[in-house]
């Protein structure tokens, strides 16, 4: 009899930790992400913030600057010209709830990629668009995505592919910018932070401009 029970308690126990270690694997599974980034230039760095922040995977965005000759550039550096640098957006996601081309889908969509000098009212090289890539894979997809685009267009594409370069990010004051609580000085006067925001990308003339060219099929316009 006392055999017996030690038997059933050793099953018992078996059993238990047989659930227990099958939950921390389930658990484990359910808690890995493939978490990648990629850096998108779209032009002004808050509107490509402020879109791929709804995108659903999508975990980070930061405003920042790469592809140029100085470390460490502020926005007047940049916004100047001169630095070589783009206006872009690191994007941190997760690849199991968004792929990378859909990503670049998306992006092709939320810019104008025929335009090679600026987007909208942001004119010079800072401002131009670019994919970069830091590998051979992330290149098939970028060259896939501009031909995706080309031929929705029936345009020239002048939307760059580049390799990677390291990423600076930009002044505290431009991350997050379309949610921020400043006021700003505009040319209507004084506005809080996500109106100046919204002044500013109709002003440009951003989600006209996608909207004529891309239609129904622009992800982002307001």
């Amino acid at each position: 009899m006392a055999r017996r029970k030690i038997q059933m308690t050793v099953k018992t126990v078996t059993l238990a930790i047989a659930i227990v270690a099958g939950l921390f694997l389930q658990h484990g599974k359910a808690q890995a992400r493939d978490i990648q980034t990629t850096i998108l230039a779209g032009g002004c760095f808050w509107c490509v913030e402020a879109d791929f922040d709804s995108v659903p995977g999508v975990i980070d965005t930061v405003s920042g600057f790469a592809g140029g000759n100085v470390a460490n550039p502020s926005y007047r550096q940049v916004s100047n010209g001169g630095t070589g640098h783009l206006e872009v957006v690191q994007i941190t996601y997760d690849a199991d709830r968004v792929s990378y081309p859909e990503l670049l889908h998306l992006f092709m969509r939320s810019i104008d990629p025929t335009d090679g000098g600026g987007q909208f009212c942001d004119r010079g090289q800072q401002y131009t668009t670019a994919i970069f890539v830091s590998n051979a894979s992330e290149r098939a997809a970028a060259e896939a995505a501009i031909a995706d685009a080309q031929q929705a267009l029936g345009q020239p594409i002048r939307t760059a592919i580049r390799n990677s370069a390291p990423f600076y990010p930009a002044e505290e004051i431009h991350q997050n910018y379309y949610r921020g609580d400043r006021t700003i000085l505009t040319r209507r006067g004084p506005m809080r932070q996500p109106r100046a925001y919204d002044f500013y990308r109709e002003s440009c003339g951003r989600d006209a401009r996608v909207q004529q060219l891309w239609g129904s099929a622009a992800p982002f316009t307001h």
